[in-house]
């Protein structure tokens, strides 16, 4: 896995707090890989989840610096949703 993909699952833990995160979703990054948050915390996977947030490696790192709002990537095509809408909005309030 890529040392980006390795670095969101450190900074997606910290974020976390201890906290499990109600659900399932993953983080595809296209050729970087993804990772998944869950009830057990973050990992380097690529499991079927509830929610599958997919964006390019620049718009992932804008979102978990808190630069770019998770809804805005959204709502302006940078970032793509599939799977269930309320677990990705649980996420967007974790990631703000």
């Amino acid at each position: 896995m890529s040392d980006t993909i390795t670095a969101a699952v450190e900074a997606l833990t910290e974020k976390l707090g201890g906290e499990a995160f109600d659900g399932s979703a993953k983080f595809s990054l296209g050729d970087e890989g993804s990772l998944i948050i869950d009830a057990d915390g973050v990992r380097i996977g690529d499991d079927d989840t509830d929610v599958t947030l997919s964006a390019d490696v620049e718009t992932f790192k804008e979102i978990l610096s808190g630069e770019l709002n998770p809804t805005a990537a959204f709502m302006s095509g940078k970032l793509s949703v599939d799977g269930d809408m309320s677990a990705a909005m649980r996420l967007a309030s974790v990631l703000a």
